[in-house]
């Protein structure tokens, strides 16, 4: 059975799907997108992410009018006609295609819709990162508006190949006033000196994780203290346990950072916990101890 994509309103064969080359999108990286896991049938987070795709478009200025209701039946079908039950699911919105011109087109244009599903082996995944991962610091290179999940990414695509070209698995970033924020593809996460489980606040410096939100809940529900605060690079070094989260990643524990060991070099209590809660979650099976 062949690939199909969701464009504009149609479900098409892979190698049929096709935009028109002065989308805005692609000329202009004017566009948000937004990525949903999908586990046993099931979509995480769904309106959650939704939700944050809307706070996109509105803060670049894209009216687009479909409900949630409307987005999952959409994507439900092409889970069906993938025949996926564990996958990625990308959304792509950009504002549309015009002559290539800087400002906004005036009366607005149809934007783009496009929804791709693939499978993705989170069995596989899952396995190859339990032992832990490597990341390397970089400063901070991205524009000062990282809240909005737009699809201009490549200053994170450059830190993401630094990471991976020295063997790491992420870069953790590092803002001009000296304070980690995030990584290139991820937020982080610490257990620091006092046992609180310590992110960057979620101001303008960082993206809103929507699996970063649910690992609260579950820290909550855990009884575990929260600290929202910023720290810097010595804090991550000293931190008893470092984690990462993601859509399709959860919380994968930071062994290292640079030539630095953390702790004892590998996933501690905390990160084995909160990744175990929320693989139950992601399955459908919350309960489950």
């Amino acid at each position: 059975m062949s690939r199909i994509v969701y464009v504009n309103g149609r479900y098409l064969p892979y190698d049929y799907a096709q935009i028109p080359v002065e989308d805005r999108g692609y000329q202009l990286a004017d566009g948000v997108y937004e990525v949903v896991a999908v586990m046993n049938g099931k979509m995480a987070d769904l309106y959650p992410h939704l939700d944050r795709l809307q706070r996109s478009l509105a803060a670049i200025d894209i009216e687009f009018d479909l409900s949630h209701q409307s987005f999952e039946i959409i994507m439900r079908e092409l889970l069906r006609r993938n025949r996926i039950s564990n996958g990625v699911l990308y959304l792509q919105i950009t504002r549309g295609t015009l002559a290539r011109q800087f400002h906004y087109p005036n009366p607005p244009i149809q934007p783009h819709l496009v929804i791709i599903a693939r499978h993705f082996d989170y069995q596989k995944f899952i396995a190859s990162k339990a032992g832990g991962v490597k990341v390397i610091t970089h400063s901070d290179i991205r524009w000062p508006r990282p809240y909005i999940k737009s699809v201009s990414l490549l200053p994170n695509v450059l830190m993401k190949q630094t990471a991976v070209a020295q063997g790491a698995h992420e870069a953790v970033l590092i803002n001009s006033q000296g304070y980690v924020t995030e990584g290139a593809a991820s937020n982080l996460w610490i257990i620091n000196e006092k046992n609180e489980l310590q992110t960057h606040p979620t101001d303008s410096s960082i993206l809103n994780g929507i699996t970063r939100a649910k690992l609260i809940e579950i820290a909550d529900n855990l009884g575990i203290t929260l600290a929202e605060k910023p720290y810097k690079l010595p804090e991550l070094l000293s931190a008893k346990e470092a984690f990462l989260s993601g859509a399709t990643t959860w919380a994968v524990g930071v062994i290292q950072v640079d030539d630095h060991i953390i702790n004892d070099g590998k996933p501690g209590p905390i990160t084995q916990k909160l990744h175990k809660k929320y693989l139950a979650y992601v399955r459908g099976k919350e309960d489950v101890e």
